[in-house]
């Protein structure tokens, strides 16, 4: 009874798993094709790849991509970082210093994601334009670290909670000062929790459109998914197979980081517990 059981789960996590790695493997496959071919194939026939490094060329060239991947990288590197700094500053502040009202600050803090980022974007745009921030790194650093700080702060929250208030209590009586508690004691013990949320957030920084497409215009500031949608444009949808190519460019960096950050995703996922 406990092999039949074990067999029907392996078998559904493989077809979980084929169901899965399906988009992967027809974006690819169809990548690696020459243009002038795609058309009279099926979509799920393999080629032999010949087209692959021409498609890919010629959306990097002509989709101007390489400005977009410089810029998403910054964005990608320092917003994630600056929210997750803040949103364990936050955590901490609740937990270990006993924020008066904390709950209540954090219900503030957190009720920035009740509006969904949509009904934002017109008083965003005239205020941006208005402060000068408008089409400009510093502003998209700016309200990518802001739409961060809510799920980070309740994470942090969270995982501090799991901290004995001993440990902060011992701190002060060796005479420790509360900004070296948190930098030496708490963001230490949190370096799970803490890579886990910039692998999400870098990740959610990376993948966005919405925002970049309503605050910039110039290719130098230009995150890459808006800069790929132009290529779409560019194209009129007609050459999928760059388009693709395009696709598979966007899509390395993140599985790449994911991948060498694997083992503190995971440990991060169990807020601490390990």
């Amino acid at each position: 009874m406990y092999g039949s059981r074990q067999l029907v789960r392996k078998s559904v996590l493989i077809l979980l798993g084929l169901a899965w790695l399906a988009p992967v493997y027809l974006m690819l496959v169809n990548a690696a094709k020459p243009q002038d071919s795609y058309l009279s194939s099926s979509a799920w026939a393999p080629s032999d790849f010949t087209g692959l490094w021409d498609n890919l060329h010629l959306a990097w060239t002509k989709g101007h991509l390489g400005g977009g991947v410089a810029s998403t990288t910054l964005y990608a590197l320092v917003s994630p970082a600056l929210a997750v700094l803040i949103g364990a500053a936050a955590g901490f502040a609740i937990v270990a210093l006993r924020l008066p009202r904390g709950f209540l600050w954090l219900a503030v803090i957190f009720s920035s994601t009740v509006f969904p980022i949509q009904m934002l974007l017109m008083p965003l745009f005239t205020q941006y334009v208005k402060f000068d921030l408008y089409d400009s790194r510093f502003g998209l650093v700016l309200i990518y670290t802001a739409i961060s700080v809510a799920f980070t702060s309740f994470v942090m929250r969270n995982f501090f909670a799991g901290i004995a208030p001993q440990t902060f209590e011992a701190a002060v009586m060796d005479g420790a000062s509360t900004w070296r508690i948190f930098w030496r004691i708490y963001l230490p013990m949190s370096v799970p929790a803490l890579a886990a949320l910039f692998i999400l957030q870098a990740t959610l920084v990376w993948n966005d459109l919405l925002l970049g497409l309503t605050l910039t215009r110039s290719e130098g500031v230009r995150p890459l998914m808006p800069s790929l949608a132009a290529l779409e444009g560019n194209y009129g949808g007609t050459t999928i197979p760059v388009l693709l190519a395009g696709g598979l460019i966007v899509s390395l960096p993140t599985v790449a980081l994911f991948l060498a950050a694997q083992r503190f995703f995971s440990r991060g996922l169990a807020l601490g517990q390990f």
